[in-house]
């Protein structure tokens, strides 16, 4: 899963719920797309983590502070 890019695991989860929505399929087939989307969603969670953390990151370096200026990391 690890080489998938944030677009492609997007791009294939998107596909995965389409075709669970409609609900066409045997039991176990659906049982292993859901397994399969839910790998996927937890790999997109996990770079999107990595991307705010490297803003985070980017925003101190350039500022000395977070942009929000509040301590909350939001942006």
């Amino acid at each position: 899963m690890s080489g998938r890019s944030f677009e492609e695991a997007l791009r294939r989860l998107e596909e995965i719920v389409q075709l669970l929505e409609k609900g066409e399929m045997p039991l176990e087939e659906a049982l292993d797309l859901f397994a399969e989307g839910v790998e996927l969603a937890g790999h997109c969670h996990g770079m999107l983590d990595a991307a705010e953390q490297r803003l985070e990151v980017l925003a101190r370096n350039g500022t000395g502070r977070n942009r929000a200026g509040d301590g909350g990391g939001e942006f």
